[in-house]
């Protein structure tokens, strides 16, 4: 008798969290790319709700099978070194669980032949006795793998196959708020810094008020409009006052960072783009 046992290893796991620490790549140019994890393309990246409307995520099978994708909620606390952790619900705070009892989705199992889009309405329910403030879960869109046949290729007998299937999923923030709240934004401790894979250019990022700030990081040398970087998707949610941020650059890149810079925070453009926090530093 032959058993076959299916593994579903952390290792073999590709899960992109968006919307947290950092989203995509640093680039020397102004596009991002394409947000998706295996074959499953996703948009929005960020969905935030105020209780008057639903919205509605699409998403693309853009691989050449047909694939199911099961969509679940999920918590995670960012540390003050920027990364979101999971958070299990048993020890979940009371605005982690009152995200999980407002947030409301469907479907929640799709399957999606090639290039075929789906869209998940989300919405809210019963906000009203919330207190204001903001609230998150992140939604989870997790490949479930298929099971392959028996390949009937064993000899008699007993033995163990083990077969590591890799499970892909891609993360985004669900962001409820309530009531008129404001938050900002400033940026100190610039540095030039190195890591495993290269330079890196770091700074401290610190937060005032009751929500999340979330934009794109340019950085120029004074005078001049074209930036020599730029980090798309940088946040800090309101459960840290302050965290670091570690950007990788190229050593190219990283040579045009000597002497005068200047390091700016902006909205993502479909928030207006407007100028967070601004800072003008003289790296060595």
């Amino acid at each position: 008798m032959r058993t076959r046992l299916f593994l579903a290893c952390r290792h073999f796991a590709a899960r992109i969290i968006l919307g947290g620490a950092l989203l995509g790549a640093v680039t020397t140019g102004v596009s991002a790319p394409a947000h998706a994890a295996g074959d499953l393309l996703i948009a929005p990246t960020r969905v935030i709700l105020d209780g008057r409307r639903g919205t509605e995520v699409i998403l693309n099978n853009i691989g050449d099978e047909e694939a199911t994708y099961r969509i679940t909620l999920e918590l995670r606390r960012m540390n003050d070194q920027g990364r979101l952790d999971d958070v299990d619900a048993t020890v979940a705070n009371d605005k982690e669980k009152s995200a999980l009892d407002v947030i409301r989705y469907a479907p929640r199992r799709v399957t999606l032949p090639p290039n075929q889009p789906q869209s998940i309405r989300i919405g809210l329910q019963a906000i009203d006795a919330l207190p204001d403030g903001e609230y998150r879960a992140h939604m989870l869109f997790r490949a479930i793998p298929k099971t392959p046949a028996a390949d009937g290729s064993a000899d008699a007998g007993s033995s163990l196959r083990i077969q590591l299937i890799p499970i892909y999923g891609i993360s985004i923030p669900v962001i409820v708020r309530k009531g008129n709240l404001q938050g900002t934004a400033a940026l100190t401790n610039v540095r030039m810094g190195k890591d495993n894979e290269g330079p890196t250019l770091e700074f401290n990022m610190a937060r005032q008020g009751d929500k999340s700030i979330f934009g794109e990081i340019h950085v120029t040398k004074p005078g001049q409009s074209e930036p020599l970087s730029v980090a798309k998707g940088i946040a800090i949610y309101p459960e840290v006052a302050s965290r670091s941020v570690s950007l990788p650059l190229p050593p190219e890149v990283a040579a045009k960072m000597k002497g005068d810079i200047v390091l700016s925070y902006y909205e993502a453009p479909e928030a207006g783009g407007g100028l967070i926090a601004q800072v003008r530093t003289v790296l060595p």
